[in-house]
């Protein structure tokens, strides 16, 4: 396998385990990175830029190879990305996460979810994970219709008593939130106060300037024998979840009916901060590594005060959507048997399918993970969890 890029003395098994990634679980087109108090101490690429252009047996790329300035669709990894935006407002003083969702957004107040905190929305507890109504993928990304939709949604449950995965309607409620307090859209918030001055390569919503740097994405099946998904007992509650069209879990993924294409213009353009960030590997794990504090990309954005914030405990035990045990901070999936990270006060978030962005404090690591071959997982994907271990031995 031709892999690019570059690692510092005593994180070569971090490449050995990207190695392997393309010739034993399945890799087609991937990316790697990570930082260590601040600066960059892993960058690695490989394989094809688009998914169908696939590797060859001898290791050859088919199609147009992966580049350093790859990016590609991480799905719910761009949660953790977005998550950034609301506790920055907090730690200026524009957001209170104690405050109800409807001091801000008034509409919101209707069925049932007028005490809705602003610390629920962001940690899960808000009751609307699913859609009476799906929306279509042209509903989905026209500004408009989605915070209609969660607006007027009654609560499956009441808000800050349980705690389920709003896989999608995420996006429309933490999108219409941060309009309502800065009048600015969350894509565009990001872009002049985050990642645009530090000039990392992750968007919400992404530039007509940079389309021609993205790769194609697309579903793969696994090797024979590669574990993946939920980690969970029994697994079968989870795949009799998964069968059942009417169970909260098939609901909550299908807000939007049909599944929109990933590789459309208008859904790269889309600003989804549930599921349609676009992003370099290092991009991703650059956003991470200036929650920590300084870098070699510019000066740190969180405070200790809110990196603490970030790690904190809101959500825990029985996920109403995913049906296993799920941590979950403001913003953040927390480390967990469901989702592994690299130690107990990591903070971050998968993407379905494969990719993986988080900072570990402990550590003063950040670490970002990129894909366009996306496999059945869920939470715990083998591929970056390869990765993961090997930085733990590095360290």
């Amino acid at each position: 396998m031709d892999i690019q890029g570059e690692v510092a003395a005593g994180f070569e098994a971090v490449r050995d385990a990207f190695v392997r990634n393309f010739e034993v679980l399945g890799d087609r087109g991937a990316a790697v990175a990570v930082y260590r108090d601040g600066r960059k101490v892993v960058d690695l690429w490989a394989g094809s830029r688009d998914v169908d252009g696939g590797v060859g047996a001898e290791g050859g790329v088919g199609g147009e190879p992966w580049a350093a300035g790859t990016a590609q669709v991480v799905r719910s990894a761009t949660k953790g990305v977005a998550a950034v935006v609301p506790l920055l407002l907090h730690q200026r003083g524009l957001l209170d996460l104690d405050a109800p969702v409807g001091a801000y957004w008034p509409e919101f107040k209707a069925g049932g979810k007028e005490r809705t905190l602003v610390r629920d929305l962001l940690a899960h507890r808000a009751g609307v994970p699913a859609l009476d109504v799906p929306l279509t993928p042209g509903e989905a990304v026209d500004g408009v219709s989605g915070a209609r939709a969660v607006a007027g949604q009654r609560a499956f449950w009441e808000p800050g008593s349980e705690h389920g995965y709003h896989a999608q309607t995420y996006s429309w409620l933490l999108s219409e939130l941060v309009l309502q307090v800065t009048g600015a859209s969350l894509g565009q918030w990001l872009a002049q106060e985050v990642t645009g001055p530090r000039g990392l390569e992750f968007w919400i919503g992404l530039p007509a300037g940079e389309t021609g740097r993205v790769g194609r994405v697309g579903p793969v099946e696994p090797p024979s024998g590669m574990a993946g998904g939920l980690k969970t007992r029994p697994r079968r509650n989870v795949s009799e979840a998964w069968a059942d069209p009417s169970s909260l879990t098939r609901r909550a993924f299908a807000a939007i009916t049909p599944l929109p294409d990933e590789n459309a213009p208008e859904f790269r353009a889309a600003e989804l901060p549930a599921s349609a960030g676009i992003g370099t590997a290092r991009g991703l794990a650059g956003v991470y590594a200036a929650l920590l504090g300084d870098t070699e990309d510019g000066a740190g954005l969180f405070t200790a005060r809110t990196r603490r914030l970030a790690g904190t405990e809101l959500s825990s035990g029985p996920d109403r959507v995913l049906v296993v045990n799920t941590r979950f901070g403001p913003g953040y999936m927390l480390h967990s048997p469901a989702s592994p990270l690299l130690s107990a006060g990591s903070f971050g978030h998968p993407g379905r399918g494969g990719s993986l962005g988080f900072a570990d404090p402990e550590t003063g690591v950040a670490f970002g993970y990129v894909t366009n071959a996306h496999a059945k997982s869920v939470t715990a994907d083998p591929r970056a969890q390869a990765l993961l271990r090997a930085v733990r031995g590095a360290l």
